[in-house]
């Protein structure tokens, strides 16, 4: 049985915690809500006519009668509100206008250097985004959150970015407070690994409460859920594997100021230079990734490597937080198969076979999408939280 018997910001009515039981998109009956969580029909009654009225849940199809009118069915109305998803790269832009259930309706992409300061771009995701949801015909009222990657690391807690390396004059920038002046509802930021992470999950593999995503691009990160929570540790860099020293690059130097850092070995850039030693043309990450494409001996056997590299760290963060899915994303995932299988080729062969029994590592199936659904999930999670449900009733 569920206690949902706290009080909220609705008064008495609770019907924000009644609601973490709709929010699944479950039709589900007021007898078999009642039955969840022992309140009386009555109570469960007054708590759905409050979120109806609110528009978040509405009704379905009939269930099944066993005999005289057939009960009535509610569940979560995923088209109630919006969302803002923002993925800001280190080059790129995107932002979405997603419903509550994370569907994309409506997407705009461009070039962006996010060395132009926080200002000149968040100005730019509030006038895109505004602009998207006025293209829908949608109520700018009906925004319920708006969740923001940036590539850097990120104190969750007040969504300021913290010494972030590639984002000049974004160090402490208050971006919540920023965008709440243009826009009024909760602003939630992370960094981007953590919401491609909540982005591969919602979208391949719902049901894994234990999963690790790696992006492998300019720079390598991971993501951590565990128990089915995002893990960002207690500073906000859990998962930062791409400065572990890594023995075969001990004499390599890491713009972080060590030697031997997994990035200064294995990410785009990295690959490049290694192929550029050996008298192959390639410039970066892009160019390694077009040349194993190609078929080109030299770039496979580098993508390969700087698998094995990266497998070599992945062993001891399998042994760390034993993962179902580990998944592979980032712009270097485009090499295929051959960064992928470098990395299982030293996970499975050195971690202990109880954590590898069913170790599924893949390539990301979200892929360049995969920021952009963690953004809304991270939006979303928050909006339909007891919390978020308040602030909705109260607005």
């Amino acid at each position: 049985m569920v206690d949902i018997s706290r009080g909220s910001a609705l008064g008495s009515s609770g019907a924000s915690e009644l609601f973490q039981l709709l929010r699944d998109g479950a039709p589900r009956t007021r007898a078999s809500l009642a039955a969840s969580t022992g309140l009386a029909r009555s109570t469960i009654a007054a708590r759905v006519d409050e979120l109806m009225r609110l528009g978040l849940v509405s009704p379905v199809a009939d269930a099944a009668s066993t005999g005289g009118r057939p009960p009535s069915q509610f569940a979560l109305n995923p088209s109630a509100r919006i969302v803002l998803a923002a993925d800001l790269g280190a080059s790129h832009a995107t932002i979405a206008v997603t419903d509550l259930s994370g569907t994309v309706l409506a997407e705009q992409g461009e070039p962006m250097d996010i060395a132009q300061g926080p200002e000149s771009v968040l100005g730019w995701m509030v006038d895109t985004g505004l602009a998207l949801i006025d293209g829908l015909g949608r109520d700018r009222h009906e925004l319920a959150a708006i969740g923001i990657g940036v590539p850097g690391p990120v104190e969750h807690s007040s969504g300021r970015p913290v010494n972030p390396p590639i984002m000049p004059g974004w160090d402490r920038f208050d971006v919540p407070g920023w965008v709440q002046q243009h826009l009024e509802v909760p602003v939630l930021v992370d960094n981007d690994v953590n919401i491609m992470a909540l982005g591969e999950r919602a979208l391949a593999w719902p049901q894994v409460e234990h999963l690790m995503f790696v992006k492998v691009a300019t720079g390598i990160g991971s993501g951590i859920i565990s128990g089915g929570l995002l893990q960002r540790g207690a500073q906000g860099i859990a998962g930062d594997i791409g400065h572990v020293r890594v023995a075969r690059g001990s004499d390599v130097p890491c713009h972080c100021g060590n030697r031997g850092c997994l990035e200064a070995l294995a990410s785009g850039p990295a690959i490049a230079r290694a192929l550029r030693e050996q008298g192959v043309a390639a410039n970066s990450g892009n160019d390694v990734v077009e040349l194993v494409k190609r078929g080109d001996i030299d770039a496979i056997q580098a993508v390969r490597q700087a698998g094995r590299d990266i497998g070599e760290v992945l062993t001891a963060c399998v042994s760390l937080v034993n993962p179902s899915v580990v998944a592979i994303g980032g712009s270097m995932a485009r090499a295929g198969e051959h960064l992928i299988a470098g990395v299982r080729e030293v996970v499975y062969t050195r971690s202990m076979p109880l954590a590898t029994e069913h170790l599924a590592i893949v390539q990301s199936a979200a892929a360049e999408n995969a920021a952009v659904l963690g953004a809304s999930m991270l939006a979303i999670h928050h909006a339909l939280s007891p919390e978020g449900i308040d602030a909705l009733a109260a607005r």
